[in-house]
């Protein structure tokens, strides 16, 4: 398996910035792509942004130009970088792997999650 651990969360006044990062181990050779997604107060989990290993990038309207993800395969750790945060980004960031663990199999590894807080 893989084990997640993020790190970085904390409070930021809005129009501040934060970077998180998330540190992974084990078999790691099985990590097909990596995210951040978030839970807010009162409201389900959602994405944030993702990458492929091969470094394609996907991201929440909400965050585009805002957030960047980066991956280090060297070091396996997967960042994200906020940049004019927003109290509605005000949540509990979550690191997540999607696993290939056979031909057609895949599995998901989360994170315990950081919070975020940003006051107005």
């Amino acid at each position: 398996q893989v084990q997640l651990v993020e790190s970085g969360g904390g409070l930021v006044q809005a129009g501040g910035s934060l970077k998180l990062s998330c540190a992974a181990s084990g078999r790691v050779f099985q990590i097909n792509s990596m995210g951040w997604y978030r839970m807010a107060p009162g409201k389900q989990r959602e994405l944030v942004a993702t990458i492929t290993n091969s470094g394609t990038t996907n991201y929440a309207s909400s965050v585009k130009g805002r957030f960047t993800i980066s991956r280090d395969n060297a070091k396996n750790t997967l960042s994200l970088q906020m940049n004019s945060l927003k109290p509605e980004d005000t949540a509990v960031y979550y690191c997540q792997s999607r696993l290939q663990v056979s031909i057609e199999g895949y599995v998901e590894v989360w994170g315990q999650g950081t919070l975020v807080t940003v006051s107005a």
